[in-house]
């Protein structure tokens, strides 16, 4: 990770400050925070590694990490958590298989559930998963490249 003020590689991903400028990390917008490349003024787009700039058009405001770790743990199953953080396509599958098994087993008056009950499960322990591994920092960004916030 590099300071967006001024480009320096951050010694650690722990540091909340860069040791070259002291500016707090994730403020600025001249360098990239992915490779550390000069980016132009209101870009939205690294042209060195291609990763969205943070701030710039496709940046937006960053997600709270809590938020989208706890809507995956509770709320993963629909996928609520991936279309929190931009995930759309991941999302979809999450929602539509859980919405269709829950539809079988409605219909069939909870004889369906004996076959759907396994996908249903598996949504569940997906969202879970990945509502633990965004709450530990495995996944820290968003689906536009932007970090989560603590």
């Amino acid at each position: 990770m590099y300071c967006r003020s001024c480009g320096n590689e951050f010694v650690s991903e722990a540091a909340n400050v860069c040791t070259k400028c002291g500016v707090q990390k994730g403020v600025g917008e001249t360098y990239c925070q992915n490779c550390g490349s000069a980016v132009a003024s209101g870009a939205s787009v690294c042209l060195n590694c291609g990763v969205a700039v943070t701030g710039g058009a496709a940046g937006g405001e960053a997600k709270s990490k809590i938020a989208a770790g706890l809507l995956g743990i509770f709320l993963g199953q629909f996928g609520i958590h991936n279309f929190y953080l931009g995930y759309k396509n991941k999302a979809l599958i999450q929602v539509i298989v859980t919405g269709v098994c829950h539809l079988i087993g409605i219909f069939t008056c909870t004889v369906g559930y004996i076959v759907t009950i396994w996908p249903i499960l598996g949504m569940a322990i997906w969202g879970l998963v990945e509502g633990i591994m965004i709450l530990t920092g495995s996944i820290n960004k968003d689906a536009g490249g932007n970090l989560l916030k603590d």
